[in-house]
C-alpha cells in the first residue's frame, strides 16, 4: 500500500505577545492511500494545526512531510499554493462558496487555477456535481440551496481535481442530524470508490465513521486506532 502522507517528528510553536505556544509537539504520523482517519481532540489539542499542516496551509517550525514522496519542506508560497490545488481537496464547516456564483461556477473555480481548457472545466464539474447528487442544481445559487446541498457542492469542488486526499474539517458541524448523516454516507461512498479521506472532527459519533481514529492532546498523539486496536499510544 502506497504511503500517501508521512509526518515526521513534527513541531510547530508560536509566539504569542512574550510567551510560546506549543501547538505541536513532536508528532509522526503516516497515511497509506485510501485510508479513512479522523483526527481528534479537544480545544487546544492542536488537532486544527496539524489540519493546516497536512493542507499546506502551514508550514511546520520543524521535522518533515512528505507528500506522495514529495518533501513539502521549504516549498515557496506559490509552490505550496500549486499543491494544495492538485493534490488536497478542502471540504470546510462553512461551505467556502461564492455567494453570487452557480453550483456549477463553484467547482469549476479549481479547475481554472489548475490550467484546464473551458470545455474540459464544465465535463468534469458537470461529473463532480452529478457524483454528489447535485446533477439538477447546478445552475442554482448557494442562497438556493439547503445546507446539505452546499456542502455536497463544497464535496464536488473538492473532488473536481481527483486531489490524492480529500480534508474535511468539522464537515457537519453546520448541518442538522439527518443532514448530517447523509454527509457522512456520501463520505462512506467516496472511500470506497477509493479516496484518500482525513476528517477534523471534535465529535465521537462522526469520527466513528472514519476507520482509523487518531486522538490529540496538548500537541502530541495520545492514540492512533484501527477500528478499536491500538496502533501507536505516546506517553504524554
Amino acid at each position: 500500500m502506497k504511503k500517501v502522507i508521512t509526518l515526521s517528528d513534527i513541531k510547530k510553536h508560536y509566539i504569542v505577545g512574550q510567551q510560546e505556544v506549543r501547538a505541536l509537539q513532536t508528532v509522526s504520523i503516516d497515511v497509506m492511500q485510501n485510508e479513512y482517519v479522523a483526527i481528534m481532540g479537544a480545544s487546544g489539542s492542536g488537532k486544527s494545526t496539524l489540519m493546516n499542516i497536512i493542507g499546506c496551509l502551514d508550514t511546520p517550525t520543524s521535522g518533515t512531510y512528505f507528500l506522495n514522496g514529495h518533501n513539502v519542506n521549504g516549498l515557496s508560497d506559490n509552490e505550496l499554493a500549486e499543491i494544495r490545488n492538485k493534490e488536497i481537496g478542502f471540504i470546510f464547516q462553512t461551505f467556502n462558496l461564492l455567494p453570487r456564483s452557480t453550483a456549477l461556477d463553484n467547482v469549476i473555480l479549481p479547475l481554472i487555477y489548475a490550467g484546464f481548457s473551458k470545455s474540459e472545466r464544465e465535463s468534469k464539474a458537470r461529473k463532480a456535481l452529478e457524483s454528489v447528487g447535485l446533477g439538477d442544481r447546478m445552475n442554482h445559487q448557494p442562497n438556493e440551496l439547503s445546507g446539505g446541498q452546499r456542502q455536497r457542492v463544497a464535496i464536488a469542488r473538492a473532488l473536481v481535481n481527483n486531489p490524492s486526499i480529500l480534508l474535511a474539517d468539522e464537515p457537519t458541524g453546520n448541518l442538522d442530524s439527518k443532514t448530517s448523516i447523509d454527509i457522512m454516507r456520501l463520505l462512506e461512498e467516496l472511500h470506497q470508490k477509493g479516496n484518500t479521506i482525513i476528517l477534523v472532527t471534535h465529535e465521537n459519533e462522526i469520527a466513528e465513521h472514519a476507520k482509523r481514529i487518531v486522538r490529540l492532546r496538548d500537541g502530541l498523539v495520545e492514540s492512533d486506532q484501527i477500528n478499536g486496536n491500538r496502533v501507536v499510544l505516546s506517553v504524554v
